[in-house]
């Protein structure tokens, strides 16, 4: 029987109906691991049966297809250094708000986009409204993790991006694990989530992040990097 993680519920109500989020404990994932061997060594036989959806962090992917930087090995530049000073920074995560993250931001998405971005947020952030940054740079900016202190080991020195492909590897393990369950790259935290990538409709991303609003899977050092959603 799955438990919740500390601090988290097992199940959780969307559009009145009820749904158990199994979080799927496992070892760490390092820079050089196998992503299909990972996957198929802890969602096993039995694992899941139809109607589920098995979630799958968008780190332990990027991690896997080598998206890990130690903070060390990154040199931001001037403009990562100004821009990262305006970044609003949470408990629950550094986001952009250090040289070495908003340097990842910059390579990723191209300067002019994130200056775009950057500039928009700057005005519209003035009359209230927040955001924005965000929704302009977009996902590959919103999935970079840096390093804190609950985040573990090695990965409290180092900065990951986003997944490559999220949506191909989404149906690459659905192919994979031969299950008629669908699978989803998920990028979620305490502050709210997203979809990468997955094998589900629209209607049924959206009814994911609902699912997930919670973060299930926790922020620090559960190492609970996949889950199912059940219906109860």
């Amino acid at each position: 029987m799955a438990e919740a993680n500390e601090g988290k519920n097992l199940l959780i109500e969307v559009d009145g109906e009820q749904f158990q989020r199994l979080p799927i404990k496992t070892h760490v994932v390092m820079p050089g691991d196998d992503l299909d061997a990972f996957i198929t060594q802890y969602v096993t036989e039995g694992t899941l049966v139809p109607g589920d959806t098995l979630f799958v962090t968008e780190k332990i992917v990027a991690i896997t297809q080598g998206r890990s930087y130690l903070v060390e090995d990154i040199t931001p530049r001037k403009l990562a250094h100004f821009l990262s000073k305006y970044v609003t920074r949470t408990p629950y995560g550094i986001g952009l708000g250090m040289p070495e993250t908003m340097e990842m931001a910059l390579r990723e998405c191209g300067t002019p986009k994130i200056l775009f971005a950057a500039a928009v947020a700057a005005v519209t952030k003035a009359f209230g409204r927040k955001g924005d940054f965000y929704r302009i740079a977009g996902d590959k900016a919103r999935a970079i993790d840096g390093p804190t202190s609950g985040t573990i080991p090695p990965y409290n020195k180092a900065v990951v991006l986003g997944p490559e492909r999220p949506a191909e590897v989404a149906a690459h393990l659905k192919s994979l694990l031969k299950t008629s369950a669908d699978v989803a790259v998920v990028d979620i935290n305490d502050l709210g989530g997203n979809i990468l990538g997955s094998t589900l409709s629209k209607a049924g991303e959206q009814r994911l992040v609902r699912i997930l609003k919670d973060n299930p899977l926790g922020q620090g050092h559960q190492s609970t990097p996949l889950g199912v959603i059940r219906k109860a």
